[in-house]
């Protein structure tokens, strides 16, 4: 199936008539013929009742008639898009949880109330899990840690992060992985980037992490650390956001384990007017000493 056969189904079912929508569409009726038939065997189902001397949609071909122009209005808004160079269409993006609490909120209020014919979706997930998404396309961009090196995208650094480690109030002082040696440790599932970072700090020491338990909320995360059911780490500005005075303490971890940046990335060659835009906003939003073009 494709667009040829749809605006050919189209122009019959408008026109009752394969003369006539051959004639619209400049080309011979014959050709037409053979390929609303191929459509047919595609679909599997009878798009027309043939009669003498015209075409009739077919119940099944009614509603077919209701896709086929949605699909053709779809790829001409994406046409006039791409042609015109300006924002719009849908545009999936993708972030970390962490990014998406403290930093998009105001940032993606700006983008709509600017370009309001982009129709954009937000999805979470690891590093990992949006790395990849990015690199098969079914994401245009996302917000990850970095930096990156893939020679099918490129990347700019967006927004600088401090890693903290949190713990019950009364747990005694962790100055070392050995003193967290054995704790539960809370963090997002494998592929999360800042997990990551944690089970660094203990390999580096040649210390064993206790377990680690997979939770998917920033806000769950702080209440088990809070009843003392163990240990976890997360990003200042999450902490700031989340957590009341008192609520926990919170550990220093060195600076190599501690500091991380969050990079904006897309594909080479999908730096569309909508990635473009978006880049640029964050550029201009962000302070000159925590961006990086």
């Amino acid at each position: 199936m494709d667009l040829t056969q749809l605006k050919m189904f189209c122009a019959v079912a408008e026109t009752g008539s394969l003369v006539r929508a051959a004639e619209q569409l400049h080309r011979v009726p014959s050709n037409l013929t053979t390929r609303l038939r191929q459509l047919e065997q595609e679909t599997g189902i009878d798009l027309f009742i043939r009669e003498k001397q015209r075409l009739r949609l077919s119940p099944m071909g009614h509603n077919f008639l209701c896709y086929a122009q949605r699909i053709l209005a779809l790829s001409e808004e994406a046409l006039n898009m791409a042609h015109s160079g300006e924002p719009g269409g849908n545009f999936a993006l993708g972030s970390m949880e962490s990014t998406a609490a403290v930093h998009l909120p105001s940032l993606l209020s700006t983008y709509h109330q600017r370009y309001p014919e982009v129709a954009l979706t937000l999805i979470t997930g690891t590093s990992g899990e949006l790395i990849e998404q990015v690199r098969k396309g079914t994401l245009a961009a996302a917000l990850v840690e970095g930096p990156i090196v893939a020679d099918e995208l490129n990347s700019c650094k967006t927004f600088a992060e401090r890693m903290v480690l949190i713990g019950n109030l009364s747990h005694p002082p962790v100055n070392h992985p050995a003193d967290a040696a054995g704790d539960t440790l809370f963090a997002f599932r494998p592929g999360c980037s800042y997990r990551l970072r944690l089970e660094n700090w203990f390999r580096q020491a040649g210390i064993a992490p206790g377990q680690f338990m997979e939770i998917q909320s920033y806000h769950a995360m702080l209440a088990c650390v809070a009843s003392g059911a163990g240990l976890a780490i997360l990003p200042e500005s999450v902490l700031a956001r989340i957590a009341t005075p008192g609520q926990v303490q919170q550990y220093p971890l060195p600076e190599e384990i501690s500091h991380t940046d969050t990079y904006l990335i897309w594909r080479r060659d999908a730096f569309t007017p909508n990635v473009k835009a978006l880049k640029y906003l964050i550029i201009e939003q962000t302070p000159d000493d925590e961006i990086q073009p």
